[in-house]
């Protein structure tokens, strides 16, 4: 999903955390499987790397759930760090999960 926001990175983490909390996200393991994940993939062309936030998301090229619902929407968008498109981020993509649509 694509949004705009007035809102900077951190206090669109703290909204994005506070969404989780009201939809009942359970925290049970760090890095363990979720019941709710809303991550920020992309901020325009913003690169960030703080204790609580990295933007571009460190593990969105090496994701195919991720990368597609973006190449539905934004196939040409580049990757703020290495100028690629989502559309060649997914062709070069690893990941052999099943996705439902993809490229040609």
């Amino acid at each position: 999903m694509c949004v705009d926001t007035r809102l900077d990175p951190e206090q669109l983490l703290k909204a994005i955390s506070l969404i989780e909390d009201i939809a009942g996200r359970q925290r049970s393991e760090h890095w363990g499987a979720r019941t709710l994940d809303i991550d920020i993939l992309f901020y325009d062309e913003l690169t960030l790397d703080s204790e609580r936030l990295t933007i571009p998301h460190p593990q969105f090229s090496n994701r195919n759930f991720a990368m597609v619902p973006l190449f539905e929407i934004a196939p040409d968008f580049r990757h703020p760090v290495s100028g690629t498109t989502i559309r060649e981020l997914l062709r070069r993509s690893q990941d052999q999960s099943e996705v439902s649509i993809l490229p040609d």
